[in-house]
């Protein structure tokens, strides 16, 4: 039998929900990503509830709130407590997304899901890991592997490759096969016949055009506004998608002179662009190798002005402008706010760079056609005044003295129970005399740390206790001095994690902004006052996908390539499901599954894998080759069972002989250097190898194999000539013989 493999969709199957799966390999469960929406609707995650606790670990593939939003309040409210394994930049990007999120919500309501205490917990239990770096787990799951690799769509963003006895379950979301302006695309493509593969249906039914024409399109709705005396608003996220967009804005700006202000704001829009500029290895790859040439940063940003409150733009009025603000469902954030004042003038326009959440105001505004009014409500926080302020200083000195009592309640329990063995049940207060005398005759010697010194007086009747405790010094000193223990100077593991993780000038003044910082530490008693409002929408609306997301094509092309045993389709309408569902299963003949949430499906692997072990008498035998890193070698051997294990034992009789076999993967291109080096005339022709006049060698794949995973043939065509013996050994050296 396989290695075991359940797949159950907790939340985003048959859906566009946030995203959250849990997946068993031979027990061991991971969750796959911990999605919520910006509503933080916590019914969402009653499915994720009922196994949280039973999680062994959490793989994050992007930094937004669609993949990774509900781990702090799981962690805090549902028993998440396993590790968490995520890349730099998701773990960067994803704390300030929650920052963000929180402050968003902390400046318009009594927030109380989570707190910035509660996402710095979450986010301590992070594993940051590397591109390509197989990590090795312990304990439960031992023997798997998992390994982060490329995705695309946001930065950092992650496929995970989770390995087990030579079977490769990859989890491939939201990836991107095109290269974009700070991102590489997916290297999804190089993985071929992985067990599992688990991907998304969400663009099965679209098909996106040219990039070029795509972004002059969107620069030139810009400017025909701006143009016009408008401002746009372009609703974003905190740290994802908007950073392809302050690139193109950036650059378009710069080449073109143009003097129209663009503003970035979020409550944390410095810092992430401080980070950002630190993770130029985890981007495209021209955005490093300029940076090593000539030191230019691409998110050092010329046009663009980082701002953390609306102040600066309340100074330019009704001018034009192009202000890029969280969040991009409009519900909460600055965006929600610009958009109720930018909303009554239809010179303006209100520019959605992808598709809204389901129940959210910037999905209701993306219907065709719009609505021309829609209800929002409008919330502050101001401080307390008056009697308000009055009955609140009230409240918490109550509170505080409530706390104080229950406190000295807790310690007297605890001073009771502790003389429980030496004071009367009828009156703890009075101590007895024969335990008092054993007292004073124990304290009239130095023992130790626990000896106290009553020597020459009676303790009163009314105390609880000897008073004045003695300790005695029992340092030891040398010719050097006092003798230390290097183990009390050393920092504890955990802080050292901590450390690590912060980075310097991080604590709360280095995560966020320090505006967003001096509203947080500001103690001054404050309410939330909130009121609804009608809005008429005389704005214009338009959409425009800068999701960053492979087309239906692409998908469908990739899918074919890797070519799965088995494939799991999640994150999808209906329709788009169903379509993906029916294109696999009829024109690549795969093994094709969907589940709805809550639905678990095994998707174990048809091929027998066992453990065996090689007995000392057969390694013996064995003439091993080196071979890379590896060492190879032919081996006949017989099974048999030992204490209920498998075990490889040396064939009873001579065993027949076997086919030689070369072991290698040779490249034409470096077998005409070879040839060359050695004095050979050589040159392609038709995909062949010429070799000097009359052999040519090929090479030729059996296609009958998805994603070139056959046999492989190398074909030597020619006459039977001393040239041809010639090149037939030089080849033979080209491989390893068995």
């Amino acid at each position: 039998m396989g290695t075991s493999v359940q797949v159950t969709p907790l939340s985003g199957a048959y859906g566009e929900g946030p995203l959250c799966y849990l997946l068993a390999v031979d027990g061991f469960r991971f969750l796959l990503d911990c999605g919520w929406t910006d509503l933080c609707d916590t019914s969402q995650l009653q499915p994720l509830a009922k196994v949280a606790p039973t999680v062994d670990a959490v793989l994050l593939s992007h930094p937004d709130m669609m993949h990774l939003g509900a781990l702090p309040y799981a962690m805090k409210h549902l028993g998440l407590s396993a590790p968490v394994y995520a890349t730099e930049p998701v773990f960067r990007l994803g704390l300030l997304t929650m920052y963000d999120h929180f402050l968003s919500r902390w400046q318009v309501s009594d927030f109380d899901l989570f707190t910035l205490d509660d996402v710095d917990a979450a986010f301590q239990n992070v594993v940051r890991l590397k591109y390509s770096q197989n990590y090795l787990l312990n304990d439960k799951g031992e023997g798997i592997v998992i390994a982060p690799h490329v995705a695309g769509h946001l930065l950092g963003g992650t496929v995970w490759k989770i390995t087990k006895d030579g079977e490769d379950v990859v989890y491939a979301v939201d990836f991107n096969h095109r290269k974009e302006r700070h991102l590489n695309g997916t290297v999804l493509g190089s993985f071929v016949r992985p067990a599992v593969l688990i991907t998304d249906a969400y663009n099965a039914l679209n098909n996106q055009g040219y990039r070029k024409k795509q972004d002059q399109d969107f620069i030139d709705s810009l400017i025909k506004v701006l143009a016009t005396g408008g401002s746009v608003l372009l609703p974003v996220d905190t740290a994802g998608r908007v950073l392809e967009l302050l690139l193109l804005l950036d650059t378009y700006w710069d080449e073109r002179r143009l003097q129209y202000p663009i503003y970035f704001l979020t409550n944390v829009s410095t810092s992430t662009v401080d980070y950002v500029k630190s993770f130029l290895e985890w981007m495209r790859d021209q955005i490093a190798k300029s940076f090593e040439s000539n030191r230019a940063n691409a998110f050092l940003l010329k046009k663009v002005m980082l701002i953390i409150n609306k102040e600066e733009l309340e100074k330019l009025g009704d001018a034009p402008k192009v202000v890029l603000a969280s969040m991009a469902s409009l519900e909460v954030g600055f965006s929600h706010d610009i958009f109720v004042e930018m909303a009554n003038e239809a010179r303006n326009l209100v520019l959605f760079t992808e598709k809204g959440q389901f129940g959210t105001l910037a999905r209701m505004l993306q219907v065709d056609p719009p609505p021309k009014a829609v209800k929002v409500t409008m919330s502050k926080r101001i401080p307390l005044v008056g009697d308000e302020l009055k009955a609140y200083e009230e409240e918490q000195e109550r509170i505080k003295k409530e706390k104080a009592l229950k406190a000295s309640l807790v310690k007297e329990e605890e001073l009771k129970a502790s003389l429980g063995s030496n004071a009367k049940a009828s009156d703890p207060m009075v101590i007895d005399a024969s335990s008092s005398r054993k007292s004073a005759n124990a304290g009239s010697h130095f023992g130790g740390n626990t000896d106290i010194l009553i020597d020459g007086f009676v303790p009163p009747s009314t105390s609880v206790a000897p008073m004045f405790p003695f300790f005695e010094n029992t340092a030891e000193w040398d010719d050097f001095g006092e003798v230390i223990n290097p183990d009390d100077y050393m920092m504890k593991q955990e802080e050292m994690d901590n450390t690590l993780m912060l980075g310097p000038g991080d604590g709360l003044d280095g995560k966020i902004d320090d505006g967003s910082a001096r509203l947080l530490l500001d103690s001054t008693p404050s309410k939330v006052i909130s009121n609804e409002m009608t809005v008429q929408v005389k704005c214009s609306l338009v959409y425009m996908d800068f999701e960053g997301r492979s087309d239906g094509r692409s998908v469908k092309s990739v899918i074919a390539h890797v070519a799965p045993l088995k494939l799991v389709l999640v994150h999808g309408s209906a329709e788009a499901t169903e379509h993906l569902k029916m294109h696999c299963t009829k024109n690549l003949d795969l093994h094709v599954h969907a589940p709805q949430i809550e639905e678990t499906i095994d998707v174990t692997s048809d091929l027998c894998a066992y453990k065996v072990q090689l007995s000392e008498k057969l390694m013996s035998n064995i003439i091993s080759k080196k071979l890379g890193e590896h060492e190879i070698a032919w081996v006949d051997a017989e099974v048999g069972k030992e204490d209920e294990k498998l075990i490889l034992l040396p064939p009873s009789s001579t065993p027949p002989p076997h086919k030689p076999v070369l072991v290698g993967d040779l490249k034409l291109s470096d077998f005409k250097q070879f040839l060359e080096n050695k004095g050979w005339q050589v040159e392609f022709a038709g995909g062949a190898l010429r070799c000097g006049e009359y052999i040519m060698v090929r090479k030729i794949g059996d296609s009958s194999q998805k994603g070139s995973t056959g046999s492989q043939q190398i074909v030597i065509e020619g006459p039977l000539c001393e040239d041809y013996y010639k090149i037939r050994e030089l080849l033979y050296s080209q491989f390893y013989l068995l």
